[in-house]
């Protein structure tokens, strides 16, 4: 018997949802739900200085203003909580020293300045990638450098390739050491790393698909070896397309007028905004109100483009008024 399919909304409380968190929730949300699955809500608030107090309760007001109602997680909690990162560092540091006993982990005492250095190597889509400056470190070095720093901790990456279909683009390979470069783990403050936490916490809380932007498609690569690594099943993943102003711009939480805070003063109910992102991931041939409810019977992950989708003026004026 088939796994019952478990979708989820992770969202970062640093600032109000914005268009292009609105869709890619919603392309979540249609996807489970059209497969009778759930969905849980984590809030990825792993550095807590950048989520002001009580962001967390907007972004769950707005999920339910927008009809897109969860199963599980948040602040009504379930069988998996703590479903904010905040309060699982001690499960994060369970994991983190599974990778530390297999001897995968070292400590790092780059700067920023360092690691971003003029001739640091970066690939061809601007990323640096870490040049393994600490990764040969002698135990009188680690101890020496220890006494007036406080290292990050990464993890070694081989030069191995990992493959994997995703639901949406198709078939993806990454060389984990040469485009992506020994990853962070745990920052030199303590705070665990995205790629560790979102592993851990996707595996604990039963997730088998997940659905975010296109710019994560290079981390997947990365977080399937850490799967790999702590035996866990990972999930499928499907990657959906970025939301881009006219000048090639991602929207963003910078694109205040794009704010949920913004589109709910100006919009009489959810269902003009729900129907114009059901247009632009080309589920309607025309923006038109409707709920998400309504759009289940329509939803095919054959519709959704693949490239990045342009918001025209013409309809950023539509989401304006």
């Amino acid at each position: 018997m088939a796994k019952a399919v478990c979708g989820r909304f992770a969202p970062t409380p640093s600032g109000r949802m914005h268009l292009g968190n609105v869709f890619c929730a919603l392309l979540a949300w249609l996807s489970a739900k059209k497969q009778g699955g759930t969905i849980t809500l984590r809030i990825e608030d792993l550095d807590k200085p950048r989520c002001p107090a009580g962001s967390d309760m907007l972004l769950e007001d707005d999920l339910h203003w927008l009809g897109l109602e969860w199963d599980t997680g948040g602040s009504a909690g379930g069988k998996d909580a703590p479903y904010y990162q905040s309060r699982r560092f001690d499960i994060y540091a369970a994991y983190f020293a599974q990778l530390q006993k297999l001897g995968l982990t070292y400590p790092c005492f780059c700067n920023r300045a360092e690691l971003h250095a003029a001739q640091a190597p970066h690939l061809s889509d601007g990323r640096i990638l870490y040049a393994g400056t600490c990764r040969h470190l002698t135990a009188e070095q680690t101890a020496a450098k220890t006494r007036t720093k406080d290292p990050a901790q990464r993890l070694r990456l081989p030069d191995t390739a990992v493959s994997f279909i995703d639901g949406h683009y198709g078939p993806y390979t990454q060389n984990l050491a040469a485009e992506c470069g020994d990853i962070i783990l745990r920052r030199s403050d303590g705070v665990y790393a995205y790629q560790l936490a979102v592993v851990v916490d996707d595996a604990l809380m039963g997730i088998t698909e997940i659905v975010r932007g296109c710019d994560l498609l290079s981390s997947t690569p990365q977080q399937l070896y850490l799967y790999q690594l702590l035996g866990f099943t990972p999930p499928a993943f499907i990657h959906v397309p970025l939301l881009m102003a006219a000048d090639g711009r991602r929207l963003s939480k910078r694109d205040r007028d794009l704010d949920l805070g913004f589109l709910r003063q100006h919009f009489v109910s959810p269902q003009p905004l729900i129907g114009l992102l059901a247009f632009l991931a080309g589920l309607l041939p025309a923006p038109e109100p409707v709920s998400a409810k309504e759009l289940l019977p329509l939803f095919n992950w054959q519709k959704v483009p693949h490239n990045n989708i342009i918001v025209s003026e013409k309809l950023l004026n539509l989401f304006k008024l």
